[in-house]
């Protein structure tokens, strides 16, 4: 579905055809840009698509089919990058992923949006309020979409803080609840911590190349994309940077959460096997002594003693109480 298409000149927004064929004809006549926004569309839109703006058949198969990593790729007409927006749900504590595929040329923008995320429709009017920014052309319109989907991260990266620092304190709370819940909550949080990871790690290589500060073989500069605006790429790049810092201290705080919740697991195990095994001692005792007594012969010792019964029980209570009295004081009770 073809949300919006707009004709933009001099970082205004200008009056245009409606048909996108006619519109990019007339950008790259009288100058400007054409930005066309796609949410999910069918194959036969996104062909009509691809045909007029000449996208590389490959890039169009990614933009189709979704489930893409975040990357950038260089055609001969044309600047593929893919980037994964992050929305937390904070009602289920958990992070879904969509997609954005941004199509870049000399005077157009194709952007592909896949999910039920932000849409882009915030940014172009964010863009539409800054003449002097989106007067840069295509360029612009990459950098700002790339700085609200980074900018979210970090948004994320704190909510996803705040449910480690809970789940943290429930681990290490002295009323702690079910381990089973306790255990699969953990395992849930590092899904959480590995989806983001999906989104945020491969996107640092883009970044630092439009940014100008990848290694010697993609230090060159990215077609399509206005030298100038390095610094502004490199800005979003150190943002990403700490993103992925945070996303790296997540992942290990919460293996050694539940390295700890398994320490504690394995412990209080240990406490109860004692417990069980301080109990069946005490109760071998008087099940020993009633079992001799038990059996059945003629001849054996105060067998006939009128006091037998009396100390038999006597003699039971005594080590009970003595036993008793030793696994305390060794706080195996």
């Amino acid at each position: 579905m073809i949300v919006d298409c707009g004709i933009y000149r001099d970082g205004h927004r200008a009056e245009g055809p409606r048909d996108f064929s006619d519109a990019l004809a007339e950008a790259r006549t009288a100058g400007g840009f054409v930005w066309m926004g796609l949410h999910e569309p069918s194959v036969e839109e996104f062909d009509l698509v691809s045909a007029e703006f000449g996208l590389h058949p490959l890039a169009v198969e990614d933009a189709l089919k979704a489930h893409q990593r975040p990357k950038m790729e260089i055609y001969d007409d044309s600047l593929f990058v893919v980037l994964k927006p992050v929305v937390y749900e904070p009602r289920s504590d958990a992070v879904s992923t969509g997609e954005i595929m941004i199509f870049l040329g000399d005077s157009f923008v194709v952007t592909v949006r896949h999910g039920e995320g932000v849409g882009l429709s915030v940014v172009r009017r964010r863009l539409e309020q800054e003449p002097e920014m989106l007067g840069k052309g295509p360029t612009a319109v990459l950098y700002a979409i790339a700085d609200s989907v980074v900018d979210h991260y970090l948004d994320v990266a704190t909510e996803l803080q705040t449910d480690l620092e809970e789940l943290e304190a429930e681990v290490f709370s002295p009323e702690r609840g079910s381990t089973r819940h306790t255990a699969s909550g953990i395992y849930n949080f590092k899904r959480q911590i590995t989806e983001f990871r999906r989104a945020t790690g491969p996107l640092a290589l883009p970044m630092s190349r439009l940014g100008g500060t990848a290694q010697s073989a993609f230090a060159t500069a990215v077609p399509f994309v206005d030298d100038k605006a390095r610094p502004f790429f490199r800005d979003v790049s150190d943002h990403l940077t700490r993103v992925n810092e945070s996303v790296e201290s997540l992942d290990r705080l919460v293996s050694d959460i539940l390295s700890a919740h398994l320490a504690q697991t394995s412990v209080q195990q240990n406490d109860d096997m004692r417990k069980i095994s301080a109990w069946a001692a005490m109760a071998a005792i008087p099940t020993m002594i009633a079992g001799i007594y038990g059996m059945n012969f003629e001849h054996m010792p105060e067998l006939h003693w009128i006091w037998a019964y009396p100390a038999v029980i006597a003699l039971m209570a005594v080590l009970e109480v003595l036993l008793y009295q030793t696994f305390k004081r060794r706080g195996w009770l």
